[in-house]
């Protein structure tokens, strides 16, 4: 399957029709929505609970997931209406990459073509299946533990190391 085929019914981002390697020669800030939405992994970690330190900016990922990330596939189950239930949650656009994507996993998509890097080899866009983030084992899929079952002064005894 290349990224220009239909995505499997089960994957929430629409990767049809789209430009062979645009993100390779339009800049961030020159996409569509479609292809800023395609650029997303699906690997959940950016709806990771986070813990940065007040004094050096440094943040550090956690294994505690938002209420709506969903375990098994690393998307979120709310995703058009997620402010309804996380009003905190960010909405990554091009406009405000450059105030976020400090924060971001190191093998984001949207970090790492902010940075100038290129996507890694697993990413769905070079290998056209979605699965391919699982696969290569750098997704959070089963490996994470509920915000709503995890006291928020334990957070730190679940601080994960990146990459994934």
């Amino acid at each position: 399957m290349t990224s220009d085929s239909q995505p499997p019914s089960d994957d929430p981002i629409d990767r049809n029709g789209l430009s062979p390697k645009f993100w390779e020669r339009k800049p961030l800030k020159s996409m569509n929505k479609r292809e800023w939405e395609a650029l997303c992994d699906g690997c959940g970690k950016c709806c990771l609970n986070k813990l940065e330190d007040e004094d050096t900016g440094e943040v550090a990922l956690t294994n505690v997931a938002c209420r709506l990330l969903d375990d098994a596939t690393c998307h979120c189950s709310q995703y058009d209406i997620r402010h309804q239930f996380v009003p905190d949650c960010i909405v990554m656009t091009p406009e405000n990459i450059d105030e976020h994507a400090y924060w971001m996993p190191q093998t984001c998509a949207y970090r790492l073509l902010w940075k100038g890097k290129p996507l890694p080899d697993w990413h769905p866009l070079i290998t056209g299946d979605p699965d391919s983030v699982h696969k290569a084992g750098s997704s959070m899929r089963h490996r994470t533990v509920s915000e709503w079952e995890t006291a928020f002064e334990d957070w730190d005894d679940h601080i994960i190391e990146e990459p994934i």
